[in-house]
């Protein structure tokens, strides 16, 4: 998506665009509260509702490590999930100090060819976007970034997955940088979510000061994770339709 266009006004302005697709009773954007405001015409909402997105504070972004290597290069033992801190003193968000493992293939044997094991690694929001700000990504000096940066991830594979295991030997290698993030999933900064802290503040609901323009996604209540984003698409689905339908939906599945 381009743009989200709220006017006839604004549709005229901007018919050169490839495709415009109407919507008949709500627009839904699932892309983060500051992306979603990029989006608008800049008088599309009162400035007061800018500057609140404007102010709310962002997690920091990602390190992602995508692997495949044979199943007969890790410990035999092998756990689908892993945690590694690196030294509990500087805290579950001290930069580079957490990194995340999963292997899914443990369990699930189709998810990657025979004799063969998928590996997805990561830091949790604690990857400073300043370090890459206004990097090319072609250049010499992003790339040295990227070894850099992920090599906390590789020790940390390297020490969940057993001395059997060779980066050398992996038939796939990816990492994933907060301008990754930003251009492929349009966040904002490559940020993993807002920094709200419970007890201090609240996820904003899922309404706009735009009539039938709703949010969902990690800038809406109840916040950052899968379930908690699957709720907030739940939460809008169920502002969008009448309770009848809802109740026709619970008996189509059982409940």
């Amino acid at each position: 998506m381009a743009r989200l266009l709220v006017s006839s006004y604004e549709v005229d302005k901007n018919l050169f665009l490839l495709q415009i697709i109407r919507a008949k009773k709500a627009v839904v954007s699932n892309a983060s509260m500051w992306d979603t405001l990029d989006l608008l015409p800049p008088d599309a909402v009162p400035k007061s509702y800018q500057d609140k997105v404007k102010a709310t504070p962002q997690c920091d972004s990602f390190m992602h490590l995508h692997l495949g290597f044979d199943a007969e290069n890790a410990r035999e033992d092998l756990g689908i999930h892993h945690i590694v801190v690196n030294d509990w003193n500087k805290g579950v968000d001290g930069e580079q100090n957490v990194v995340l493992i999963s292997v899914p293939s443990v369990l699930g044997e189709g998810l990657a060819p025979p004799g063969k094991h998928i590996l997805h690694a990561y830091t949790p929001g604690t990857e400073p976007f300043g370090l890459w700000e206004g990097l090319d990504r072609k250049s010499a000096e992003y790339r040295s970034l990227k070894e850099e940066r992920s090599e906390v991830m590789w020790k940390a594979v390297e020490l969940a997955l057993g001395p059997k295991f060779s980066r050398e030997k992996c038939d796939v290698k990816l990492v994933g940088t907060p301008l990754t993030h930003k251009r492929f999933l349009r966040r904002n900064k490559g940020t993993y979510g807002p920094a709200i802290k419970a007890g201090e503040a609240t996820f904003p609901g899922q309404a706009t000061p735009i009539p039938q323009l709703f949010c969902c996604g990690d800038s809406t209540f109840p916040g950052i994770g899968v379930p908690a984003v699957a709720a907030s698409g739940a939460i809008v689905a169920n502002t969008l339709v009448s309770v009848s339908q809802h109740s026709e939906l619970l008996d189509a599945v059982g409940i």
